[in-house]
């Protein structure tokens, strides 16, 4: 195992940033380094206001920082495929937010170039490394509930900022892609590649779907469904059912440090508590031992390019009102 540090810089001074700053400061591998906006003035107050040593007024200057190992990457979503490449480069490996891209043919440009470049690169879904989550893949695995039949999730959110990037089409805007992509990625991970799916939107003035429904088929006849939008009131939920039993959450896509689970088996109802971490140093570490120690990335660029091509289908779906099938998606 190597012993060095990866020294960590912000590409934005973006929100989430709140969330990852902790996360890459309690690592014991890691070590924030520098922050970059796009102006002197604004780098510098953020590096002043979270105590980071570098401040850069450009993008481009934080990547020519040759002292920079890795970047994370939270700015809109149209911007992540562009600066996820420079960022590859210039010989960083990154941490994006979700979603790495807005279709699975620059998720290929994203694996190209990391492996031109010998770097790593991954998406960041930080519930796919919380303890929750194994357990749960480990219980559907190992037959708890029996062969898996359904997946059911929700993930909504009340969005009341009128001038909010979510709102804007050519931006990656909408619900899918924000909140959506949580129950599609976690039915993914437990049922594998869906075969088809069929989704309805409701639309949003700028024409963004504002709330989605849809269903996917996966292979073994296993059914999923969700729904997700920005008009109801904050609520998530996942729920895993086979002929011998069912597992609920409560707060599948961010658990907290007193996780916990519901198993029902007949007339048995079992709530089970699995020991957390905070949630996102988990994504931290992944990059590390990826980076550091040549393991496999726990979200690969496999995996994101699945991820991205059904979302890509539920979107033509919805605005079609067929049935698509994931092989007809590029």
């Amino acid at each position: 195992m190597s012993a060095r540090l990866l020294r960590w810089g912000l590409l934005g001074t973006a929100r989430i940033n709140r969330a990852l700053i902790p996360a890459i400061r309690a690592s014991a591998r890691s070590e924030l380094a520098a922050v970059a906006s796009r102006t002197a003035d604004r780098a510098n107050a953020y590096a002043e206001e979270w105590e980071i040593a570098g401040a850069y007024g450009s993008y481009e200057a934080l990547l020519a920082d040759p002292q920079i190992d890795a970047v994370y990457i939270p700015l809109p979503n149209h911007l992540h495929v562009e600066w996820t490449i420079n960022a590859i480069a210039a010989g960083k490996h990154v941490l994006c937010e979700k979603p790495l891209a807005l279709l699975p043919s620059d998720v290929d440009r994203v694996a190209e170039a990391a492996a031109g470049h010998g770097v790593v690169a991954t998406e960041a879904f930080m519930y796919r490394h919380h303890p929750l989550t194994l357990r749960v893949a480990e219980m559907v695995a190992g037959g708890e509930i029996g062969r898996l039949r359904a997946i059911r999730g929700t993930f909504t959110f009340l969005l009341t900022r009128s001038n909010d990037v979510r709102l804007v089409p050519e931006w990656g805007g909408g619900s899918l892609w924000d909140v959506g992509c949580y129950p599609v990625s976690y039915a993914r991970l437990l049922a594998g590649e869906p075969l088809a799916v069929t989704a309805q939107a409701a639309r949003h003035e700028t024409g963004i779907d504002m709330g989605m429904a849809g269903t996917l088929l996966f292979p073994d006849d296993v059914v999923g469904s969700f729904d997700c939008g920005f008009g109801a009131h904050f609520r998530t939920g996942v729920e895993i059912a086979g002929p011998e039993g069912v597992i609920t959450l409560e707060n599948p896509f961010k658990p907290g440090t007193d996780a916990s689970l519901r198993l029902t088996r007949g007339d048995d109802v079992q709530t089970i508590v699995v020991p957390g971490e905070p949630l996102y140093l988990g994504e931290v570490q992944d990059l590390e031992a990826a980076a550091l120690d040549g393991r496999p990335l726990r979200v690969s660029l496999d995996d994101s390019r699945g991820n991205v091509a059904t979302l890509v289908a539920l979107h033509e779906a919805a605005r079609t009102g067929r049935v698509v099938v994931l092989a007809d998606i590029g």
